[in-house]
């Protein structure tokens, strides 16, 4: 089974993960209005001497990194190690927010003094735009 990605523009395996991937990015444009023009799904990237993909990179209106969305399977907990993973990530892309989503459960952080706080609520993209 295939499922359509909008932002890669062509159909992709069905996995778990993809489900995951697939379902938030029509989360973020429908209920957070954010712009698929301004979304990107598996970013590829290098940290030292590895390469990485983000799973999904929201942009603001200038092309700059604004969110990465790290997605996993349902099953995987949203623990500290994915936290510190996408932490990681943004030492190359330097987002002000990370959401972690595994479908049953979602979680944001923005950038605040140079850590990372909970949100309690996912801002909507112009929120976004706002907050930064």
């Amino acid at each position: 089974m295939e499922l359509f990605d909008p932002l890669r523009h062509k159909r992709v395996p069905a996995t778990p993960e993809e489900r995951v991937r697939q379902g938030f990015i029509g989360e973020l444009g429908n209920t957070f209005q954010v712009p698929l023009s301004m979304m990107n799904s598996e970013v590829p990237f290098t940290y030292g001497q590895k390469n990485y993909r983000a799973d999904i990179l929201v942009f603001d209106r200038s092309g700059k990194p604004l969110a990465t969305v790290e997605c996993k399977r349902p099953e995987v907990a949203l623990d500290a190690a994915v936290i510190e993973q996408a932490m990681r990530y943004n030492i190359v892309l330097n987002v002000r927010f990370l959401i972690l989503t595994n479908g049953n459960s979602t979680y944001i952080y923005i950038l605040k003094e140079g850590k990372f706080v909970p949100m309690d609520h996912i801002p909507s993209y112009e929120q976004m735009l706002c907050l930064r």
